[in-house]
């Protein structure tokens, strides 16, 4: 077997989610990426959509066309592919505890997710989620971890900016450091798993220092404050 060149995730996305569309997926991306398999395979969303090439499917009048699919059904072909060895694990995104309890509790289950990847950061601590996903060994991933640029393509421009927090940038002043550091360091400490996005080079190797320092828990209980359930992404159904 070639060897994947760093660890590599594919996403199965919402119009591959009937059984027998599974593994031709990600056989096509592993293809695409040349390799004969990839560390981390995962539903993309807890949604199902009618199989086709278009990314959303709609219907004559623009609603999006979903399908009928269980997804204790996908999860099972989730399992074969990991069985014959196109992925090392198996996980989820987007998924709630109620999401997670259907797999879970799905009769003859063989590997339960080891991640679930979600949206998470100060304004959105998903620490009920959380300490779900701790109680059954499941690691929660954050996406979008630093929040959201104002991009009114994805996000309401009215939402308010995380990295502008006055309550997290003067957390960050206290410990020399930026609120972005601050932001992901908070999650560490939770046991967080985080995806930090950035097309910059020095940001880039500021997000990898906050190895360095630690955040008191007067700080950490400070951080929980801010929570607003503030989701920045919303499915564009």
């Amino acid at each position: 077997m070639k060897p994947a060149p760093s660890r590599t995730l594919c996403q199965l996305w919402a119009t591959f989610f009937r059984p027998e569309l599974v593994r031709p997926a990600l056989e096509r991306s592993l293809k695409k990426l040349r390799l004969d398999y990839v560390d981390l395979f995962i539903i993309h969303v807890p949604i199902t959509m009618k199989p086709g090439e278009e990314l959303l499917p709609k219907d004559a009048s623009g609603k999006v066309i979903f399908d009928t699919v269980d997804l204790r059904d996908t999860w099972a072909a989730l399992e074969k592919c990991k069985d014959a060895g196109l992925t090392k694990s198996i996980g989820v995104s987007n998924f709630n505890h109620k999401q997670l309890e259907m797999i879970l509790n799905k009769p003859g289950l063989k590997y339960k997710p080891v991640c679930n990847q979600v949206e998470c950061h100060p304004y959105l601590n998903q620490s009920k989620l959380l300490e779900f996903c701790k109680s059954k060994d499941i690691v929660l991933v954050a996406y979008s971890a630093l929040g959201s640029q104002r991009n009114s393509k994805w996000v309401e421009e009215s939402n308010p900016y995380l990295l502008e927090d006055p309550v997290l940038n003067a957390i960050a002043k206290k410990h020399n450091r930026s609120p972005a550091q601050v932001a992901l360091r908070y999650q560490l400490q939770r046991g967080v798993v985080v995806l930090a996005k950035s097309f910059n080079e020095q940001r880039i190797k500021e997000n990898f220092q906050v190895f360095d320092f630690e955040l008191p828990p007067e700080d950490m209980k400070t951080i929980d404050g801010l929570n607003q359930n503030l989701r920045y992404f919303k499915l564009l159904l």
